[in-house]
């Protein structure tokens, strides 16, 4: 099983809005807008990735009974 790594502190000090005195902010903790600062510039933020189900089997557990079926039923 992989282990959830423990997310880091971040503060408006490290924020891309901050270093670049953008922010006009004054707050205590880091805001909604919170984007890591680093040396390339302004990355967007990540996005969940797309993972395909196993195919489910097709056969039905339940179906109609067939004309021939339905036809023996109700001709008693």
């Amino acid at each position: 099983m992989a282990r959830a790594r423990k997310a880091a502190k971040v503060s408006c000090d490290d924020c891309f809005f901050r270093a670049r005195m953008l922010c006009a902010l004054e707050l205590d903790e880091p805001c909604v807008t919170f984007r890591p600062d680093h040396p390339e510039g302004l990355r967007p933020p990540t996005q969940m990735r797309f993972v395909f189900r196993q195919e489910r089997s097709t056969k039905a557990v339940w179906a109609f009974p067939t004309a021939a079926e339905q036809a023996a039923l109700h001709s008693a």
